[in-house]
């Protein structure tokens, strides 16, 4: 049997949710909507799937995704203009007659009840059979055996613009479940916390338990006292400070940091999201700098960082891309004059090396690691001595723009959520903490530095870094500061 999948919602009734998401990649409760939708098909032996998406849902949908191996299945992606009429879609398939079809739709969140609706179809007789999900008909499931004519009127109650009802005769099976469609933003808040609190038959919270109504996915850093009553999901690579509280019902996406005495009450929290310190949430989706609150509609964008902000894409560790390496080769022959001159300054430092190494931690992770080994020539004066980090851009361990590299003993001792936001941006050659902090700077000011650099970073800003680096090979200071901390 094949599942044809109807998930090419445009889903303006979602935004801003949906600015950068398509509507079946929305989080809901740690995992992706249409996930629910593909693992409730294959535990009822259905691993042949269609998923029938807009081009920027199959574009997300097949990186996030992937080809469904990951649930010993496998999904083919279909391009649809957007909420088409699914007997449009249907017209421009070729699906072979040999094998019974299961239509629904994926962007949306029901219980799992494929099994139970399979079942009860195979007493059915006919072509087709289906069931009506409550009063909606687009959470219908839809059952098209082999030999079965064109479906059109049928597959018009899984339009989302336009559903039509099901017949009351024939093939309809008689079921019922609980149903989301996710049609709007309290929808978007109700479906994550009736998920959370055990109010969708079938749905279970995911993540490991970490006190009585607490639960975390993985890397998640929360301590019980946090939750002062209620339920709550933190989800995975999260961190929410010991003095925060959680109250009522509260679900937090991947990647979020939730600062010192932060107060959350029965919301939702979008991955990748800041919550910045004594900040009070309540009754609200809040989406990077968006504070949504679904009781009154009010729609608020903050403008202010450290209250709510977005930590970007988690690019800390991502590859560094050819333009940065061409450019780090450009720089490095510009830089050849320099390198005999480094080379004599650090025969001239004494100790009988010209090349000192010391670990630090970069952006490859293509090892398993993301920590490399750095040369730098044994002189005090920093662009000489720095040089050697061109090579390290080149290799893809360092981007030209960036936070500042820590070693791994600096890592270790990092304990604050702030220190962790550095994270959220890729390590680079140059930056604000490169440029404007001397060497032996505390680690907590070089810290700061590089979390304000991370939550202001754009293009034009880091135009003006490797600017400022390459002027620093005529300012005084570039060639007076001492030695690189930590080593």
């Amino acid at each position: 049997m094949r599942a044809l999948i109807f998930a090419d919602r445009v889903g303006l009734e979602l935004a801003p949710l949906t600015e950068k998401l398509a509507v079946p990649l929305l989080p809901v409760a740690g995992k992706e909507l249409l996930i629910y939708t593909i693992e409730d098909l294959v535990g009822a032996g259905i691993r042949d799937l269609v998923v029938v998406a807009t081009a920027h849902g199959e574009q997300t949908g097949a990186s996030t995704l992937g080809d469904g191996q990951r649930w010993g299945a496998t999904i083919r992606y279909v391009l649809s203009r957007g909420e088409e009429q699914p007997a449009t879609v249907w017209s421009r398939l070729s699906l072979a007659d040999a094998e019974a079809v299961l239509a629904l739709r994926g962007d949306l969140l029901r219980s799992p009840v494929t099994s139970e609706f399979l079942q009860q179809a195979q007493g059915k007789t006919g072509t087709s059979a289906f069931c009506e999900a409550g009063e909606d008909p687009r959470g219908s499931l839809l059952l098209l055996r082999p030999g079965a004519p064109a479906p059109g009127d049928l597959l018009d109650c899984l339009s989302w613009d336009q559903p039509k009802p099901l017949p009351t005769a024939g093939g309809c099976v008689g079921a019922h479940w609980s149903l989301n469609c996710l049609d709007g933003l309290a929808a978007f808040h109700r479906a994550n916390l009736d998920l959370l609190a055990g109010r969708i038959p079938g749905l279970a919270i995911a993540g490991r338990t970490v006190a009585l109504g607490l639960f975390a996915g993985r890397k998640a850093s929360v301590m019980p006292k946090s939750l002062r009553q209620g339920m709550a999901y933190v989800g995975a690579n999260s961190r929410v400070h010991p003095e925060a509280e959680l109250l009522g019902e509260v679900v937090i996406g991947d990647d979020v940091v939730v600062d010192r005495a932060a107060t959350i009450r029965n919301s939702v929290i979008f991955p990748r999201t800041y919550v910045g310190e004594l900040v009070e949430i309540s009754n609200a989706i809040v989406a990077n700098n968006y504070l949504i609150r679904v009781d009154t509609g009010a729609l608020l964008k903050i403008d202010e960082a450290f209250l709510l902000g977005s930590l970007g894409a988690a690019e800390g560790r991502a590859p560094v891309s050819l333009w940065d390496r061409l450019m780090a080769v450009l720089l490095l022959i510009l830089s050849a004059p320099l390198w005999p001159i480094a080379a004599a300054a650090a025969a001239l430092a004494g100790g009988g090396r010209l090349m000192v190494t010391g670990e630090r931690m970069g952006n490859r992770a293509d090892a398993g690691t993301a920590v490399f080994t750095e040369r730098c020539w044994n002189t005090e004066i920093p662009v000489l001595r720095h040089l050697p980090r061109l090579l390290a851009v080149i290799a893809g361990h360092l981007r030209l723009v960036g936070v500042s590299p820590l070693t791994p003993a600096e890592d270790a001792t990092r304990t604050e959520d702030w220190q962790r936001v550095r994270d959220q941006s890729p390590v680079g050659l140059l930056g604000p903490t490169q440029i404007d902090l001397t060497d032996d700077a505390p680690l907590d000011e070089r810290l700061l530095s590089d979390a304000f650099y991370a939550r202001s970073q754009s293009w034009k800003k880091d135009t003006g870094y490797l600017l400022r680096g390459l002027m620093s090979l005529f300012d005084g200071k570039g060639w007076r500061r001492g030695r690189a901390a930590g080593e």
